[in-house]
């Protein structure tokens, strides 16, 4: 039971991450398409946000949690799929923290952008294009990674 336990916490962490950041990107681009600031402020705080309440603990859970299954299934860390697992998200998580970092930014920029009833400075497109090029390889890597968790590959 306990084991269940842990592996739904585990799945649903995933299942936060993704849709946290799957929403997070879906929001984001149609702010930014209306080129109001003060729309582009209000998803930008929200988007932080929600790092803050879904992205960031769920992010953590997923560790702790797989590092439990590892343990109470008696598996060796050497396991392929368990290696190929924490690759992927660490690759996830190398290109998620510079883009976390730059929401933080786009926040700022256009928060103080809507404050003063001006458009959004150049910088927030340029933060934004860099954004984007982070969170591709990001998202694909958390997906590349569930699958591996799932298909759990014995001949690796």
């Amino acid at each position: 039971m306990l084991l269940l336990l842990i592996k739904t916490i585990h799945v649903l962490g995933a299942m936060v991450f993704l849709g946290t950041g799957a929403g997070s990107a879906w929001y984001k681009m149609r702010a930014s398409r209306t080129d109001d600031a003060r729309v582009t402020a209000w998803c930008d705080v929200e988007i932080v946000r929600a790092d803050w309440i879904f992205t960031v603990p769920a992010g953590v859970t997923m560790p702790l949690t797989g590092a439990l299954l590892v343990h109470l299934n008696g598996m060796p860390w050497t396991t392929p799929w368990i290696l190929i697992g924490l690759l992927g998200y660490a690759i996830a998580g190398v290109f998620w923290l510079p883009a976390a970092w730059l929401q933080i930014r786009m926040r700022e920029l256009s928060t103080r952008a809507a404050a003063a009833g001006e458009p959004l400075p150049a910088a927030y497109a340029r933060a934004q294009r860099a954004w984007t090029l982070l969170g591709v390889p990001s998202f694909l890597a958390a997906i590349v990674t569930i699958w591996v968790m799932v298909a759990k590959w014995a001949a690796w």
